[in-house]
């Protein structure tokens, strides 16, 4: 026989600890529906995420590398699968609801706007008099409001403990947002651990990007990173010499490991000193309970900083984003302007939204790809947008 929802509820009651989300306590959805007969909740949520148009885009959008400068370079869509992993083992260790980790993991990226983190702050800017602009916001209106896929509600109605998550996203590039409805001083343990994954994501396989671009060095890491240096020695202890690709592949796999390892020992005793026995209990914490320890979190500030002078401030990543900020501009200038030239969707949205922020969130779901494709197709006569950039030059070898 089927394995029907209701035995898989009463499996989280027997695996799971008591301070994990269950899915049959779930405070429901804003559009009433019938509960899946096969899957949990939170699964369902799952699937809808992965089948949204969103989460499909993210193919196109820039992680790091502005989207297709090079083969094996991360997209936001690569990137997001590895948080939804690495965010999946941290929930397994510490026996708390897999799915919703995975959920949140998988749609904390959704609202990214094109180009970026620097595309972020450019709709921000334009936006500052109505509303601003910021990713999780905007995650939140993709699923609540923005995806039409369902005859009987907008969004993909999902609940709402997957939608606390998105509101409560945050890492080292991130704020937690406020919204009404979301008031507890803290998120599920699961929502935690996703933000905590998105982080151990970046930090590693931007490394791993970064190096693949010719833009950092093995050597100058060895030197002035302490994380790196360390899990270098082991790899070599532990494997001898290796080919440039493998060796650099186990000294990243080797400090993804590090940090969860770290996360989960940490977590577990700082679970354990809270005393939280339910869920509820948790959201009543006012810092959050899944963290690394405060000498692994030093150890990344040193590396968060080296990223930064060494990678993301560089000429070859940042050059074509200061270009992009001013195609991005002009474009939400035109179209908010030639509003002839805004889909139909657009148009409709514009009657309830107003102008600013129907051409906001048009632009803000474009791919790389696509805003450049309609920037040259409307403002532009000089060819290809990034055809001289200093990164195409650095890919071009």
């Amino acid at each position: 026989m089927p394995c029907t929802r209701a035995e898989l509820e009463s499996r989280e009651r027997q695996f799971l600890a008591t301070f994990a989300q269950f899915s049959a306590d779930t405070r429901g959805r804003k559009h009433k529906e019938t509960p899946p007969e096969w899957r949990t909740h939170f699964q369902r949520d799952r699937d809808r995420i992965i089948h949204s148009r969103a989460f499909r885009r993210l193919e196109y959008k820039t992680q790091v590398f502005l989207n297709g400068t090079g083969d094996h370079l991360r997209t936001r869509l690569t990137h997001t699968m590895e948080v939804a992993g690495i965010a999946r083992n941290i929930a397994r260790a510490l026996r708390l609801n897999e799915d919703l980790t995975e959920a949140i993991a998988l749609a904390h990226d959704l609202g990214h706007s094109p180009f970026g983190h620097t595309g972020e702050e450019t709709l921000d800017r334009l936006m500052r008099k109505h509303g601003g602009f910021e990713h999780n916001r905007h995650s939140l209106r993709v699923v609540e409001e923005l995806e039409q896929k369902y005859p009987g509600f907008p969004g993909l109605n999902l609940s709402w403990e997957v939608r606390e998550g998105l509101v409560k996203h945050y890492s080292a590039y991130d704020h937690p947002s406020k919204r009404p409805g979301f008031d507890a001083k803290s998120s599920s343990l699961e929502a935690q651990v996703a933000n905590l994954a998105d982080e151990i994501a970046y930090y590693s396989h931007d490394l791993d990007d970064g190096l693949d671009a010719g833009l950092l060095s093995e050597t100058k890491l060895r030197r002035d990173v302490k994380l790196w240096a360390e899990a270098a020695r082991r790899t070599k202890r532990a494997h001898g010499e290796l080919p440039d690709e493998c060796r650099r592949y186990f000294i990243i796999r080797c400090l993804i490991d590090d940090h969860v390892r770290d996360v989960v020992e940490t977590s577990e005793a700082s679970i354990a000193a809270a005393g939280v026995k339910s869920a509820d209990a948790v959201r009543l914490h006012a810092k959050p309970l899944i963290r690394y320890s405060d000498a692994r979190r030093k150890l990344n500030l040193e590396l968060r900083k080296y990223l930064y002078q060494n990678l993301y401030l560089s000429d070859a990543v940042h050059e074509p984003h200061v270009r992009a900020t001013k195609m991005l501009e002009e474009l939400f200038h035109h179209l908010l302007k030639h509003r002839a030239n805004n889909d139909e969707w657009t148009r409709k949205r514009a009657k309830k939204e107003g102008w600013p922020r129907a051409v906001c969130d048009y632009v803000a779901g474009m791919t790389d790809r696509f805003a450049m494709e309609e920037h040259q197709r409307l403002l532009s006569q000089s060819g290809p947008f990034f055809r001289d950039s200093s990164l195409a030059k650095v890919h071009s070898r």
